[in-house]
């Protein structure tokens, strides 16, 4: 039930925005109509960021109490996160190559926001190479713990180092009413839509659990 209310609301929050991005906010005069992408780029690096908290939050608890509702919140978030962080780094790009002239550029937070991808790729590979399940979820626990040192340093690289990057203009008051308004909108629909992709990826793991435990039953 309150999965269809989340998906209704993402659906919702979805259309208003692409009316907001397309039809709504006006062009940016210095950068044209590819600024546009900067109200997608934005949402989904804040969810690759999100992600992770989750990650990290759930390894925590399924380390002290292990029970695998918290690995498997863990786990829902993590494949959400690192589609997430995939396509911030390919809309990353594509707002890079007409402004900065290339495709990529060792930057600061695109290298920060890179790394985190490899960390979302370690988690999964140390589970894969377990041999036992409960272990690849403790070992992946260690990853996502480990690996949310990396947040922060994405979170404030154009505060902490100099680069070609855009500082945080929205907080400076850098941003019109409109620009702000789209982008806002933008990432509440984005952050409803990954509750309800990790809704979804909890409840099939729940069903694959079930399945498996039936299974055994019956052999």
């Amino acid at each position: 039930m309150k999965n269809n209310i989340l998906l209704r609301l993402s659906f919702v929050l979805m259309l208003v925005t692409l009316y907001l991005v397309f039809l709504y906010v006006p062009t940016e005069k210095e950068m044209g109509i590819v600024q546009r992408i900067f109200y997608l780029m934005v949402p989904m690096g804040w969810l690759s960021l999100l992600a992770f908290l989750v990650v990290f939050i759930g390894s925590i608890l399924y380390l002290k109490r292990r029970e695998s509702k918290w690995d498997i919140l863990a786990h829902s978030s993590a494949e959400v996160g690192i589609v997430f962080t995939t396509l911030a780094l390919i809309t990353g790009s594509i707002w890079a190559k007409p402004i900065w002239g290339v495709w990529w550029t060792w930057e600061p937070r695109l290298t920060a926001t890179l790394v985190l991808w490899f960390i979302y790729l370690a988690y999964f590979m140390v589970r894969s190479f377990a041999t036992e399940e409960s272990r690849g979820a403790r070992f992946a626990a260690v990853v996502g713990i480990i690996g949310f040192i990396d947040i922060p340093i994405v979170a404030l690289a154009t505060t902490l180092w100099r680069g070609t990057h855009p500082g945080p203009v929205i907080f400076q008051g850098g941003v019109a009413p409109p620009m702000l308004l789209t982008l806002l909108v933008s990432i509440a629909a984005f952050t409803t839509l990954y509750f309800v992709l990790v809704i979804q990826r909890i409840s099939m793991k729940n069903d694959e659990i079930e399945i498996k435990r039936l299974g055994e039953l019956l052999s």
